[in-house]
């Protein structure tokens, strides 16, 4: 496919963004990072944790997003006394027939808000995240793929830590973006105000693309063109974050001072950030309608795939220096192709 075979497809396979952030935006005010998130999440197939206080729109934002998609939601409440059939389903005994009946769990829907799920058991959230690798549920020996597209938002509390089961760092690297939420602007809180202050009718999103489109789109993604600087770029900021590897950085890099995070970072990100961050800037590229990636399209996403695989060390805590703190400095400090 030659370059401008490229553009032309995409300018018709992402024809559909633009009508859909209208009527995301028709019910849900602000949180634009959030949906773009999700939508990245969904056109790679891959999941997104979402750390925010709670009433910040998060289950508003994926609900609508299905609205408008025509798309199955669910829903699932995490909680200390939670099982693993509470999400993936069981087998169910019929005296009548004298046969067990698969019954399945709302694991089986495009896209799930798994809520506040470091308050499940440690079983329950690796239940959870083995349908999210493999993409398939087995129940007394049957195996169910899910549905396509398949997309997880869970959530995390950031303050009360009361009685919860934190994610270790394995499970959370399954995720391929961490995104924050904080709270809306004075005038989006406004408009929130006059919008949805009503309680006889609140706003609902209708249907303006099928399914289908997200997975049609796919193919194409991969195939946007990604400029060899641009890839050592990437594997520059993968490997910055790993000290016994940062002697293997691009010839572009190799005047510059690093030393400065040596003390900053315990552990750096794994080979499935970079994988993360090249899915992320095509798509990216993708929604903006342009067949190829631009620099400024990995440092958007970098923060969002990196953020939850950093391991921060001791004194970089003692400085107040939040994983944050030592992306932004990495992406001051590199040299942009």
């Amino acid at each position: 496919m030659t370059p401008s075979d490229l553009q032309a497809e995409i300018s018709q396979h992402s024809a559909f963004v633009a009508p859909l952030r209208e009527e995301i935006a028709r019910v849900l005010i602000g949180q634009h990072l959030l949906v773009d998130r999700m939508l990245i999440c969904l056109l790679t197939g891959n999941h997104l944790l979402v750390e925010g206080l709670p009433g910040l729109a998060k289950t508003l934002a994926v609900n609508t997003l299905a609205q408008t998609l025509n798309a199955d939601f669910g829903r699932i409440q995490f909680t200390p006394d939670l099982l693993p059939a509470d999400v993936i389903g069981t087998h169910i005994y019929n005296p009548g027939t004298q046969k067990f009946t698969a019954k399945r769990g709302p694991i089986f829907t495009n896209l799930l808000l798994a809520d506040e799920i470091n308050r499940a058991p440690a079983k329950v959230q690796s239940a959870l995240l083995e349908a999210m690798q493999e993409k398939q549920v087995t129940l007394g020996g049957e195996t169910t793929k899910l549905p396509d597209p398949f997309l997880v938002m869970a959530t995390q509390n950031p303050l009360d830590q009361e009685g919860t089961y934190p994610l270790p760092e394995a499970q959370m690297d399954r995720f391929m973006m961490k995104v924050v939420v904080n709270y809306p602007s004075r005038d989006e809180e406004r408009e929130v105000l006059r919008r949805m202050s009503s309680t006889t009718s609140v706003p609902s999103a209708k249907p303006v693309a099928e399914v289908s489109a997200i997975t049609a789109a796919r193919s194409l993604i991969n195939e946007i063109y990604l400029d060899p600087k641009l890839e050592e770029y990437i594997l520059d900021l993968i490997f910055v974050t790993r000290t016994d590897q940062r002697d293997q950085l691009s010839e572009r890099q190799k005047d510059l001072s690093l030393d400065f995070l040596d003390p900053l970072i315990t552990a750096g990100a794994s080979p499935r950030a970079t994988l993360q961050m090249v899915r992320g800037a095509r798509t990216i590229a993708f929604l903006e309608g342009r067949a190829h990636v631009l620099p400024e399209d990995i440092k958007a996403i970098a923060k969002d795939v990196l953020r939850h695989r950093l391991i921060p060390s001791y004194e970089a805590q003692a400085e107040n220096m939040n994983t944050d703190d030592i992306i932004q400095r990495i992406l001051d400090t590199l040299h942009t192709p």
